[in-house]
């Protein structure tokens, strides 16, 4: 009997707490062997051979998906999607299915087929091609697979499926894995497509062994508010193409509707106030122009609040020290409240000036107005360059900015007589320009 982590996989003769290589508490599950050995039928092929016989992408039939696929689904790979219960995992793959055109067996472990139809009709999906499956035994799901021989297989959610040789209860470690396994290697060999819906933990990770996800060729993250209208399907791991990806869609009463221009859809409703900026993303290939909204208020209590959502709250409390530090700003005063518009989550480091400048901007309540902010901001309070300033300023030009803050340093811009740059080394001279302050004619270059 062995023992195995389901955090990072260390595996002992016995149980333990304590995992002594990740040092995670109570991840250590009972692995139980399988009592029948897989049979492998594989054969050497040439590379010259699988060349030839490379088959192209196939198109879902709705963009933003493809988009994050890296232009469509390769055959014989497997999609893990996962997300938030109730996030829309199931809705965004049975709309998939019926757009693609093709033959799908839909398994449910956690539906019946009764409710997964009311679902269908309440999405305007009928087709005789989608059959769908009430089923959890895994011998079961692969019988009826060989007999209706569909190019799609859905397995919604692989944490409910079982082997029937495996004497553990599903959702385990040992069940997931083997399960998960036995999938990829049916479908593989006969040239299917595999989707894995996965649930998420409140770690933020799909629910069973991390393993999982190296098993796999794509990984997708569904994100966004479950009272929100808006999610964003984000890739973490594709083999066929690059990752990072976003696709972006609206959730209505008919399902989820594509955004083609996620930027415009985002600052349709936009007011310019105190402390609202807006900064140019590159998510992938993408640039998304989103609004980020801050709002300072004096504290009575210490420490200070800080509430952040659409944001890494640690990457927040670092600029507030620089602010502090650099500036001379008494922060520690004002309890501050951080909302990214439209539930997207900002990683990017360039989003650093812009928010620094939207915490002044709220402190002396005065307006930044029709301006676009980017750059990362060092602990010195010096700005840094980032990369594809000229493709984030064409997209931003695109949506009537005229007036842009950049970077001192970085690429060069061509020349254009319908907007403004202004470069900037430090967060000094980013309040200076911006706040109606002393400013050094020469870090503006206006153009024509």
């Amino acid at each position: 009997m062995k023992f195995r982590c389901s955090e990072c996989g260390f595996q002992s003769p016995k149980w333990m707490g304590k995992c002594p290589q990740c040092g995670k508490w109570n991840t250590l599950q009972e692995v139980e062997p399988l009592l029948k050995k897989r049979e492998f039928h594989a054969s050497p092929v040439s590379l010259a051979e699988i060349e030839k016989e490379e088959e192209e992408r196939s198109p879902t039939g709705i963009e933003e998906f493809d988009r994050v696929m890296g232009g469509g689904v390769v055959p014989g790979s497997t999609i893990l999607l996962g997300g938030e219960p109730g996030i829309g995992k199931s809705t965004l793959l049975l709309q998939a299915a019926h757009a693609s055109g093709v033959r799908v067996l839909y398994v449910s472990g956690e539906e019946s087929n009764s409710q997964i139809a009311l679902r269908a009709r309440r999405l305007g999906i009928s087709s005789d091609k989608i059959s769908l499956l009430s089923e959890i035994n895994l011998e079961n799901i692969l019988r009826h697979s060989q007999e209706l021989k569909p190019e799609w297989l859905i397995i919604d959610s692989i944490q409910a499926v079982f082997h029937p040789e495996i004497d553990s209860s599903s959702g385990s470690v040992t069940q997931v894995r083997e399960c998960a396994a036995r999938l990829i290697q049916e479908t593989k060999r006969k040239g299917k497509m595999l989707f894995l819906i996965g649930q998420v933990t409140k770690e933020g990770t799909i629910a069973g062994p991390r393993i999982l996800e190296h098993m796999v060729d794509v990984v997708l993250y569904m994100e966004g508010e479950k009272r929100g209208f808006y999610r964003i399907l984000r890739s973490n791991k594709n083999r066929f193409g690059s990752v990072n990806e976003v696709g972006v869609f609206e959730m209505t009463e008919k399902g989820f509707q594509e955004v083609r221009n996620p930027s415009l859809r985002f600052l349709s409703t936009r007011e310019e106030a105190s402390g609202s900026v807006v900064v140019p993303l590159m998510e992938g290939s993408r640039v998304i122009l989103v609004e980020i909204q801050v709002l300072l208020t004096s504290s009575s209590f210490f420490p200070p609040r800080r509430v952040v959502n659409g944001m890494d709250s640690n990457r927040v409390i670092l600029l507030l020290a620089v602010l502090e530090k650099r500036l001379s700003l008494p922060l520690f005063r004002y309890d501050l409240f951080l909302n990214v518009v439209g539930g997207i989550k900002v990683w990017e480091t360039g989003s650093d000036l812009g928010l620094a400048m939207a915490i002044i901007s709220s402190i002396k309540n005065k307006r930044i107005p029709d301006t676009l902010i980017v750059g990362e901001v060092g602990l010195g309070g010096e700005v840094r360059p980032v990369p594809f300033l000229e493709k984030r300023i064409k997209e931003a030009e695109s949506l009537g900015f005229k007036r842009f803050m950049i970077p001192y340093e970085g690429e060069k811009m061509k020349k254009t007589s319908k907007i403004e740059i202004i470069r900037v080394r430090d967060l000094k001279e980013c309040r200076e320009i911006l706040f109606g302050e002393k400013t050094k004619s020469h870090y503006i270059r206006k153009k024509g």
